[in-house]
């Protein structure tokens, strides 16, 4: 098949499967009018119409791999989307980040107040978790049990939320890239290796190889994160470019310099596809995906 072909393949599968995605989103989350209104309308404006999907997007390509039911990957999607989606809410508070820009649109505190942003997460950490436990289709409860307790594990204080924390108390300080490395397995790392291993376990066992494909991917990701916040405009992002060198956060550019930053995502895109040898042709799309990751520009 001609490259373009297979580009052009990509991107359509890529489109549907952000579609469905987006009405699976949709369906899950309270109706605006649901009182308290305002409430379930800071949790729509911080989900829908907005972000790559990139999580969701590792779920169906690991389940599409192993077989795993359409209807089982809608809610595996929707629950690790909710977690990321909470997780940016928070991230962009005063208390945090203090950002203004996400996804092209005014932060939740700024679109509503910081009160109702610090509920919407509160509400949308819940939610990913009571979809997952309510309306996965009837299966294998151990599968669904690990299920949750993956997601809890890559949310907590071994996941995102203890990377956030390092991230603060790392701020003005020079991290080594063991030190850096280990923060983002945790702060970006964890969950996005957590999406790949949903996928999987939505048909059973997840396959070592595929662990070890999310860890080199989620770890790739924010090297490219870090590369887009020196390279690219704000509209470009849709977030604000050049944030954390302002704040005197510690990157990979900051610690490797940029040349070594972007050499490393080339290495982890390696490793990712030598994870997939042993699945064949099947691993087209998880492949496609980590070329994505590294090679985006927004």
């Amino acid at each position: 098949m001609p490259q373009g072909a297979t580009e052009a393949e990509f991107a359509a599968w890529m489109g549907a499967i952000q579609m469905r995605v987006e009405a699976a989103l949709a369906r899950s989350l309270p109706a605006p009018q649901h009182v308290p209104a305002r409430l379930h309308q800071a949790m729509r404006y911080a989900t829908l119409e907005g972000g790559k999907r990139v999580r969701p997007l590792l779920v169906f390509a690991a389940g599409e791999l192993v077989g795993a039911d359409a209807a089982r990957l809608d809610i595996a999607a929707c629950a690790v989307e909710l977690i990321h989606s909470y997780s940016l809410v928070h991230d962009d508070l005063p208390c945090m980040d203090d950002d203004r820009l996400r996804r092209g649109k005014p932060t939740v505190h700024v679109e509503y107040d910081e009160a109702t942003a610090l509920l919407a997460g509160d509400a949308l950490q819940t939610l990913a978790f009571q979809v997952l436990a309510e309306r996965m289709p009837e299966g294998d409860a151990a599968l669904q049990l690990a299920m949750l307790n993956t997601l809890a594990l890559a949310s907590g204080s071994r996941g995102m939320a203890g990377g956030q924390a390092i991230d603060l108390e790392a701020t003005g300080k020079t991290l080594s890239q063991a030190e850096i490395e280990y923060m983002h397995v945790l702060k970006t790392g964890a969950l996005i290796s957590a999406a790949v291993k949903l996928g999987a376990l939505c048909a059973g066992p997840c396959p070592a190889p595929l662990e070890q494909y999310g860890h080199r991917v989620g770890l790739a990701f924010q090297v490219v994160d870090d590369l887009l916040d020196l390279e690219a405009s704000s509209a470009t992002l849709g977030k604000t470019a050049g944030k954390d060198s302002r704040h005197g956060k510690p990157t990979y550019v900051s610690t490797l310099g940029a040349a070594r930053a972007r050499q490393f995502a080339e290495e982890l895109r390696s490793g990712a596809h030598a994870a997939l040898e042993s699945f064949g042709a099947g691993a087209l799309r998880l492949r496609q995906l980590a070329d994505f990751v590294v090679l985006r520009k927004f």
